[in-house]
């Protein structure tokens, strides 16, 4: 039964694929190509592969970069050109019904019909396995043009970078397969290719308290964990044998009391990038930090093989994980507004609107909160406020219907799943929203 299933889902995903492919000949015989990509790592690393597939066909277009897709943005989109929206767009169906021609390649929720107009290739269709965009338009790509183990590696890259290689499903073992991608059981922190001492210096998700930030706790717990320097240099976690691994492992878990262990525990992805064997992870972390930080050119550049703007990205990187290690410090210093098993943050312009989620997110993973507890944090983005929600732990509430009660009263646009969403209010709404919002966390407590 299930064997058929997997056959079915993936026989379903292709012939997505190929309607497709018959939209994009179709289409771009007579309209200039558009392609639109959200600015996270998946969106990154599929704008990536995508680009290099339309180039190897010798099609030209405009590629954009966004945040999100805001009616105004979408509302400007020329009608007549062939729109192409990767890792974004599912939620906007009602609106590029509007357009002219339109695909979607998207592993996002659709909550209306599929128009018309628009082709769309999204794993919700057909009750697929989770497979995030840069995977799609992997598979995308390989139907074309075949395997390839550059645009393979990209799409292992987005996929860790969207959380999804926690289950290594049949798309996801197909792309490993074509990367040539080295798995290994271990310690998620990264990068595995440096020397253990720095990455658990450097350490900031989790951020394991006395280690991260602080040269004589590393050292500590790596003599705990008996771990030395060979001719003055540590191992990397990717050259530790098992019993080292196992060794490790404990004396991470005794600092952060056990929690979190099914978070930090998986699977090591190694990728040949660019003639360089690279941690996907990563890869994942350096893209994200350059988009946040505004620099979605440099992100996509590297991901398209520009070396020089490789060196560039890792600057940014440095810089970004300064901003984070300030923001988190201000995050826990800062005045809260705090209920039974909820807290408020809001950090006005202290701390950019680009990195509120991952300080929430962060904060969420702390061992400070018990299991359940919920985190709204939100920041300042000119006229408009971004406001972050986290639960801590597998189960607890539904921080996306939280909010979405919360709109309802205040107005905005809410997005995320479960455990994990945020929303955009008008600034003239901050008081209203923070009040409503303490109604909301205070009622739900008492069904609890």
């Amino acid at each position: 039964g299930l064997r058929n299933e997997l056959n079915n889902s993936k026989r379903g995903m292709i012939n997505l694929i190929k309607k497709a492919v018959e939209k994009l000949e179709e289409a771009s015989a007579s309209k200039p190509i558009y392609v639109i990509s959200h600015f996270d790592t998946d969106g990154i690393t599929a704008a990536a592969i995508f680009a290099r597939t339309l180039s190897k066909l010798d099609k030209h277009f405009t590629l954009r970069i966004v945040k999100s897709l805001n009616e105004d943005f979408v509302e400007e989109l020329p009608s007549n050109a062939f729109l192409i929206f990767l890792d974004l767009g599912s939620g906007s169906l009602e609106q590029l019904a509007k357009k002219g021609d339109v695909l979607i390649l998207d592993h996002h929720e659709i909550p209306t019909e599929v128009p018309g107009n628009v082709t769309m290739v999204n794993p919700h269709l057909i009750g697929h396995e989770p497979v995030c965009s840069a995977a799609i338009c992997y598979l995308f790509s390989k139907y074309l043009l075949g395997a390839n183990k550059d645009l393979a590696s990209l799409a292992v890259v987005g996929t860790v970078g969207d959380a999804h290689e926690k289950e290594i499903g049949k798309v996801f073992s197909e792309i490993l397969e074509d990367a040539e991608a080295t798995i290994k059981k271990g310690l998620l922190i990264y990068p595995s290719t440096r020397p253990v001492d720095k990455v658990l210096e450097y350490c900031s998700n989790p951020f394991i308290p006395k280690v991260s930030g602080n040269r004589i706790g590393v050292i500590e717990l790596l003599r705990e964990a008996g771990l030395a320097p060979v001719d003055g240099r540590y191992k990397s976690l990717h050259e530790l044998d098992e019993r080292e691994m196992r060794a490790l492992i404990t004396a991470v878990m005794v600092r952060l009391k056990g929690k979190h262990a099914e978070k930090l525990i998986g699977n090591i992805f190694l990728v040949k990038f660019f003639s360089r064997m690279e941690d996907a992870r990563e890869l994942s972390a350096l893209i994200n930090a350059c988009s946040r930080l505004g620099h979605s050119d440099i992100a996509l550049g590297f991901c398209l093989g520009n070396s020089a703007l490789r060196k560039e990205a890792d600057i940014v990187y440095t810089r970004y994980r300064q901003s984070l290690f300030a923001a988190l410090r201000y995050f826990y210093d800062s005045e809260k507004i705090e209920g039974k098993s909820y807290m408020i943050v809001n950090a006005r312009d202290k701390i950019k609107d680009t990195i509120i989620g991952t300080v929430a997110s962060i904060a969420s993973h702390s061992p400070a909160y018990e299991e359940g507890f919920v985190i709204v944090a939100l920041a300042y983005d000119g006229e408009r406020i971004k406001v972050s929600a986290r639960v801590v732990g597998r189960n607890g509430r539904n921080v996306r219907e939280l909010l979405a009660r919360v709109i309802d009263v205040v107005g905005g646009e809410v997005g995320g799943h479960a455990n994990a969403a945020g929303c955009i209010i008008e600034k003239k709404d901050e008081r209203k929203f923070i009040e409503e919002l303490r109604k909301v966390l205070e009622l739900e407590l008492v069904k609890v």
